[in-house]
């Protein structure tokens, strides 16, 4: 399947059931985060080829849907079973990819398959609705039905996982899928596609184009064919295709920025809390859309706590992610640069840049996007690293009074993915269940996110939502059935 230029590997997309690669096209180059080498290359789809990928999965669509749900399902278990056997492979592929540890990759490779299991087993489950009728000799009932065509547009964080969360649900409700991958992860889709060609999924059920989202994803989104778009990324990335999608009226599933905070109470049980707020700070390098961005401590706590955290986070290894440390490179040069900049423009506001805020030292790490783990204390609400999204390795700690100054400063923020909270007053935590204006609060727990729950942003972090029943139930739309039988 891949060709090869100059002993760089050239990886191709995938369209209406064929490898599409041509040496007169545009390349997009792939670099390892750990030395910032070149080691593939993807082809980047021209206009025709994002026509044809539409053209074909609309195309195959109405076959799809009209299979029977739990043959659409042998197919995603087909592909799971491909996935299981290559599971290192896949891993590997992660680590040189996109930076994260082998440990975190193998955890990816497993959450890719529990997720399309998951939408596979939902296959039998699809349920609509029958309501009694007005009128005598009548029935009114609710069927579901897919949209059509899907795209989904992948983030870097979670190149492989994020497929698996968007075609495992797309592709058991009937509809067909054109993915694009970001331009920094695109080689793991291009290897997902070669199961998916394996297993002999039905052309154009599946379909990769690869580009730029200025170029590439905004011809996906602007389509008329296209009926939904599922995408993970930035806010900004978000504004614009919920623009572009008005256009047609296309569905949309949006998970956008977030900015969590870790809410810990003079009650709080420390030692749980302060492994929970290191854990959920600094896993994939800090790129984790709802990891611990922002630490709001007690002012009774702060101390201790603050210096318990330090402890910990110096017991973090940093090294080559095929190894056994903790935490691997961001994956961006560009990245990197900006979280850097937070940092040290926060240090001129104030703030006490108290453990990293550099390179790690050593030949090593001369060459790649590696930043050690850093924290900052002494940190308010208008500074830096608290009004920017730093998805990078970095932790701003302020003192709050209490639940109060917390609340208030969480929700007077226009993103509301996800928040952290630590405390025994169940008071509090009812309280914070009612007023915390994020999608997913964790109580008393760290960073997970389970198959069955629901993954969703309020306010501009997002709409709509992916994972478990009702992330099933955004790729269906309802239809009412007026009938008489008289």
């Amino acid at each position: 399947m891949n060709t090869t230029t100059q002993n760089i590997k050239v990886y191709p997309c995938y369209i209406n059931g064929e490898w599409v690669n041509t040496e007169q096209g545009d390349y997009i180059d792939v670099e390892n985060p750990a030395n910032n080498q070149v080691f593939a290359r993807m082809y980047c789809s021209t206009p025709a080829d994002v026509d044809t990928a539409l053209e074909t999965a609309e195309k195959a669509q109405f076959k799809w849907q009209m299979l029977p749900a739990t043959e659409r399902a042998n197919y995603l278990y087909a592909i799971t079973e491909q996935l299981h056997k290559e599971r290192d492979h896949f891993a590997k592929l992660l680590v040189m990819e996109q930076g994260k540890t082998l440990a975190e990759a193998y955890g990816e490779v497993d959450d890719t398959i529990r997720y399309i299991n998951y939408s596979a087993e939902a296959g039998r489950r699809i349920e609509g609705s029958i309501f009694p009728s007005d009128m005598p000799n009548e029935q009114l009932s609710i069927h579901k039905v897919p949209y059509g065509v899907t795209v989904g547009l992948m983030a870097f964080n979670y190149p492989l996982a994020l497929i698996g969360r968007k075609i495992g649900p797309a592709l058991v409700t009937g509809n067909t899928m054109v993915i694009k991958p970001s331009e920094l992860t695109p080689i793991t889709a291009s290897e997902f596609c070669r199961l998916v060609h394996q297993v002999g999924l039905p052309k154009g059920v599946i379909n990769l184009v690869m580009g730029w989202g200025h170029t590439v994803g905004k011809q996906l989104v602007e389509s008329p064919i296209t009926k939904l778009v599922s995408m993970t990324g930035s806010t900004r990335a978000g504004q614009a295709i919920y623009q572009s999608a008005a256009q047609n009226v296309a569905g949309l599933v949006l998970e956008l920025g977030g900015k969590a905070p870790f809410i810990v109470m003079d009650d709080a049980e420390i030692e749980k809390a302060v492994e929970a707020a290191v854990i959920s700070r600094y896993a994939n390098c800090g790129q984790v859309c709802i990891c611990n961005e922002m630490l709001f401590v007690h002012e009774k706590i702060a101390d201790e706590f603050t210096e318990k955290v330090i402890e910990r986070t110096k017991q973090i290894t940093v090294g080559d992610p095929m190894t056994n440390v903790n935490m691997g490179p961001n994956v961006s040069t560009k990245g990197l640069s900006r979280v850097h900049e937070l940092v040290m423009e926060n240090v001129e506001q104030g703030a006490e840049l108290v453990l990293g805020g550099k390179k790690p030292e050593g030949d090593y790490f001369e060459n790649g996007n590696w930043y050690e783990p850093t924290i900052l204390t002494n940190v308010k609400k208008d500074h830096a690293t608290l009004q920017n999204e730093l998805f990078g390795p970095v932790l701003p700690i302020m003192k709050v009074s209490g639940y109060e100054e917390a609340k208030a400063t969480l929700n007077e923020r226009e993103e509301g993915l996800s928040a952290y909270l630590f405390t025994q007053n169940h008071k509090t935590i009812m309280k914070s269940i009612n007023e915390l204006q994020v999608g997913t609060i964790f109580i008393n727990k760290g960073i997970v996110g389970y198959i069955q729950g629901f993954h969703s942003g309020h306010k501009t972090s997002g709409i709509g939502g992916e994972d478990g029943i009702y992330g099933i139930e955004q790729y269906l739309q309802k239809r009412a059935i007026y009938m008489n039988y008289e």
